[in-house]
């Protein structure tokens, strides 16, 4: 790579107003197409994620953008001076889409024919890197650099007749080798990203890896503490193996604008760096770029893009960490089963913002939950605060358990742990909890659930933090988080949503 990204724009659907470019609500087609031009060219980025996960994407997107917006890029050489990213599904976990595993990399070929023929010259990357969601071997990544390396690339020599070959009808296919680029997304995984790394490295033997750190799924799946924890404990164990083996690594981090998410919006750039020190990529979800005013979202990319990364996130006693993850879970894990049935019913509000297809998570795939299945994350923490409930209090009662050991690593590690959960906690309601607690049978829960979360509530206030309304904005979401649920109650739909999308302009995000 010419550049090694500092920002990376992408399509998750987690903005609440729809910017004025947009044709629809619902961001597709030809619009996805000139929203990457404007990643690059008003907010700065320096990097694109095309996203083959869980939605359909156009394969046409390198011709329409070097066609349509020929200036720019005449200036800002694809593959050199901007990057587009392509994120493929993952064969062995999104079993539906495996076929578009393929698909997405023949994209790969026919945009850098399409980028020789623009700027006239075979010395040109195009799209070269892709990335695997939901990585959890080495051998996934080996088989995804083959498969193009073989399959893609290496048809060419194919003869399919007599002395005639692919390439001498379809011509050379280049480039011959790509970039692939781990995201790393479960608990187990993160653990052994060690493994995970130097399993690829010895087949592949890499000049550089970037490697991907998820936080939104972590933390629906094990709470906001123990995704943080994760996050840093993969990120200080890839670094130092990089190190071990002279293989340079460039973590990316996947931030959204919730402190459940991530927080990453251009008001708490600062926070999230120092969180992340070591970090070379953060993305810049669609929240970040449409909720704020356009100067302050391009001042905040800006920042990114002119930061150095510092140290290696190095943080103490992952033993001891790990036992919090643990504890943590366990907790976590039992309010979300209980809160399971109202998330999916109030997912139904959720505004659209991307036409992305049926998806779970990694709930739904463990086995460990007695068959729970949830929305996709950022439904999900919609879901949760438009109830009163926002996801990151869920399980911090756990704090309690922890031995004054424990609770010194979590601090330690975790820089901005009081500031995250203090900007959550001003979106409880405590009113709708008793709401919710009279509504238990209609509403699919029990008081037990709602008795775990106050004693959650309980440990924020032991702990110094108020929860509640403190201003003018989070007593308005708390009485429209009353109105959604009266709403509910009384079957208003329309109703519903238009609560929900309020709220969501009022946090600045959908989830």
């Amino acid at each position: 790579m010419n550049l090694i990204p500092r920002s990376m724009c992408t399509q998750h659907p987690d903005n609440a107003r729809v910017p004025d470019w947009a044709r629809d609500s619902i961001i597709q087609g030809d619009d996805e197409v000139h929203e990457a031009y404007l990643a690059y060219s008003l907010y700065g980025c320096h990097e694109v994620m095309w996203d083959f996960e869980g939605k359909d994407v156009d394969i046409y997107v390198v011709r329409k953008l070097l066609s349509r917006y020929p200036g720019f890029f005449r200036d800002h050489v694809l593959g050199r001076d901007v990057y587009l990213t392509l994120r493929l599904p993952n064969p062995w976990a999104e079993t539906a889409e495996k076929k578009l595993f393929s698909q997405a990399l023949e994209l790969i070929p026919t945009a850098y024919d399409v980028a020789r023929e623009f700027y006239g010259t075979d010395d040109i990357n195009g799209v070269f890197q892709v990335i695997l969601p939901l990585t959890s071997r080495a051998e996934e990544l080996v088989f995804t650099y083959r498969y193009y390396e073989r399959v893609v690339a290496g048809k060419a020599f194919i003869e399919l007749t007599p002395g005639v070959r692919v390439m001498d009808v379809l011509g050379s296919v280049r480039p011959s080798t790509i970039d692939v680029i781990p995201l790393i997304e479960d608990l187990g995984s993160m653990l052994n990203v060690g493994k995970i790394i130097i399993g690829y490295w010895r087949v592949v033997r890499p000049s550089y890896l970037r490697i991907f750190i998820a936080r939104s799924d972590p933390a629906m799946n094990y709470g906001l503490i123990p995704a943080v924890l994760m996050a840093k404990i993969a990120l200080n164990k890839a670094l130092n193996l990089g190190r071990e083996l002279g293989l340079e690594i460039y973590p990316i981090i996947g931030v959204g604008p919730t402190p459940f998410r991530g927080n990453l919006t251009p008001h708490n750039v600062d926070n999230v760096v120092r969180e992340y020190p070591c970090v070379h990529t953060f993305t810049v979800q669609s929240a970040f770029r449409y909720d704020y005013p356009e100067g302050e979202v391009i001042n905040a990319i800006s920042k990114l893009n002119n930061r150095k990364p510092d140290g290696g996130c190095d943080i103490p006693n992952h033993g001891v960490l790990i036992n919090v993850i643990n504890k943590y879970v366990v907790n976590y894990q039992r309010e979300i089963e209980g809160l399971a049935n109202v998330i999916n019913r109030v997912s139904n509000y959720v505004p659209r913002r991307r036409a992305r297809k049926l998806h779970i998570g990694l709930f739904g795939y463990s086995r460990g939950f007695r068959g729970v299945v949830l929305p996709r994350a950022i439904t999900f923490v919609a879901a949760l605060y438009s109830l009163g409930i926002p996801p990151e209090v869920l399980g911090v009662s756990t704090i309690n358990e922890l031995s004054d050991r424990e609770y010194s690593a979590l601090s330690e590690a975790y820089v901005n742990l009081r500031h995250d959960l203090s900007m959550a906690a001003r979106y409880v309601c405590h009113e709708c909890l008793d709401m919710l607690t009279k509504l238990g049978n209609s509403f699919g829960i029990t008081r037990e659930v709602i008795d775990m979360v106050k004693r959650d509530i309980k440990t924020l206030e032991e702990m110094g933090i108020k929860t509640g309304p403190s201003d003018y904005d989070s007593r308005k979401h708390e009485l429209l988080t009353q109105l959604f649920i009266n709403s509910l109650v009384e079957g208003k739909e329309d109703d519903a949503v238009k609560y929900m999308v309020e709220m969501a302009l009022i946090r600045h995000a959908i989830g």
